[in-house]
C-alpha cells in the first residue's frame, strides 16, 4: 500500500549525481539512501560507510568527492558535520552534529549500529578517545568559508529536534539556515515536503531553470481565524513542482506587529519552501510574475490575475484544477 509521501519525482536532479553521508551508528545501508533512490529516481544516490575514525573518515570522503564528482551532497547529523567541509559542491546539511564530541559524551560505553555494514561490525565502544578525536575533528568546520562557498550551502533544522541544537552556529557562516516541522531523523515526510524543495532549488539553478513566476496574497491564504484555508497546503505542493511560487502581503504603516505576524504564519504553516519567498509590498502592479492569485486583484498588475474567493475560483480546489489543465505553463 502507498502511502502519503511514496510520490516520485522523475524530472528532479535527472541525469545528475546525489551524495549521501549518513549519521553515526548507521551506513550506506540506511534507509534513507532507499528513500533518496525512490524520490528522487532520475538521480543516481552514492553512498559508502563512513569509518568510525574522523581520521579515516574525512580521506575517504574527499576520495568520493573527487571519483564521483556528486552534482549535489547531503548529509544527516554526523554526515552534515561532515560534509560541510567538503567544500566546492552543492550541500545541504540536515540536522548537522557540528559539536559531535558533546553529543557523544552521552553515548560513552557500547553501542549498536543500526543498519548493516560492509566489514560486518555490529557495534562500537564510545571512549573517552574516540569522543576526543570527534571535538578534533569539530574544530575543523567553518574554516576558509568564502562568499561563493557561503552561496552553495543550505542547512535544514528540525523545530522539535532532541539530538542536535546548531541552527544558531551554522547561521552565524552560512546564510540558508532553515527550520522544518520535524524531529532529528529524514523521514519520508521531511523529505518530501522540505527536502525535495530545496533540492529543486539548486538543480535549477545548477541548470540554469527559470520557472513562472506565481504569487499568492497571503489573505488567499487564511480565514478569519488565521488557520490554512482547506486545501491550500495542496495547491501549494502542486504549484512548488512547476513555478517559483511567493507569498505576498502589504505593508501597514507602522504596524511591525503585522509583518511579524506573517512571517511567523508562513514559517509555521509553509514552512522550509517559503524560505525568503515572502514579498512585503503596497504596490502589487510594481511585481513581475505570471500569475497573482489575490481576493482582491490588482488590475495593473502584467501577469495573469485569479481573483480567489470569485464565482470561478471560489476555493483552491478550483485553482488546482486551473492550474493542472496548464500542465506547468
Amino acid at each position: 500500500m502507498e502511502n502519503a509521501y511514496s510520490k516520485q519525482f522523475p524530472t528532479l536532479m535527472r541525469g545528475k549525481k546525489i551524495m549521501y553521508v549518513h549519521g553515526f551508528l548507521s551506513s550506506a545501508q540506511s534507509g534513507t539512501v532507499k528513500m533518496l533512490q525512490e524520490l528522487i529516481p532520475g538521480a543516481t544516490i552514492v553512498a559508502e560507510d563512513i569509518p568510525l575514525c574522523p581520521q579515516d573518515a574525512m580521506p575517504l570522503l574527499r576520495n568520493m568527492v573527487d571519483e564521483e564528482r556528486p552534482d549535489l551532497i547531503i548529509g544527516t547529523s554526523m554526515g552534515g558535520m561532515y560534509t560541510e567541509m567538503l567544500r566546492g559542491t552543492d550541500r545541504i546539511l540536515v540536522n548537522p552534529a557540528f559539536e559531535m564530541g558533546d553529543t557523544m559524551s552521552s553515548m560513552m560505553g557500547r553501542q549498536v549500529f543500526q543498519n548493516p555494514r560492509k566489514d560486518g561490525v555490529q557495534e562500537v565502544i564510545v571512549t573517552k578517545g574516540l569522543v576526543k578525536e570527534y571535538r578534533d575533528i569539530t574544530a575543523q568546520c567553518f574554516a576558509n568559508i568564502d562568499a561563493e562557498e557561503r552561496k552553495r550551502v543550505y542547512g535544514l533544522f528540525g523545530d522539535n529536534d532532541p539530538v542536535v541544537h546548531t541552527f544558531d552556529l551554522f547561521k552565524a557562516h552560512y546564510p540558508n539556515a532553515i527550520r522544518f516541522h520535524g524531529e532529528h531523523r529524514l523521514i519520508d515526510k521531511v523529505a518530501f515536503h522540505y527536502l525535495v524543495p530545496v533540492i529543486r532549488w539548486i538543480d535549477d539553478r545548477q541548470n540554469g531553470t527559470e520557472r513562472p513566476i506565481i504569487y499568492l496574497h497571503y489573505d488567499a491564504l487564511h480565514d478569519h481565524f488565521s488557520k490554512p484555508l482547506s486545501s491550500m497546503h495542496k495547491a501549494y505542493e502542486l504549484l512548488l513542482e512547476h513555478y517559483q511560487v511567493y507569498v505576498v502581503a502589504p505593508v501597514p504603516t507602522n504596524n511591525h506587529a503585522y509583518t511579524d505576524e506573517v512571517q511567523r504564519w508562513v514559517e509555521e504553516y509553509l514552512s522550509a519552501p517559503a524560505y525568503d519567498r515572502v514579498v512585503f509590498t503596497n504596490q502589487k502592479n510594481l511585481l513581475y510574475g505570471d500569475y497573482f492569485i489575490d481576493p482582491q486583484p490588482d488590475p495593473n498588475f502584467m501577469g495573469t490575475t485569479i481573483a480567489f474567493g470569485s464565482d470561478a475560483f471560489k476555493t483552491w480546489e478550483e485553482v488546482i484544477t486551473f492550474f493542472e489543465r496548464l500542465g506547468g505553463q
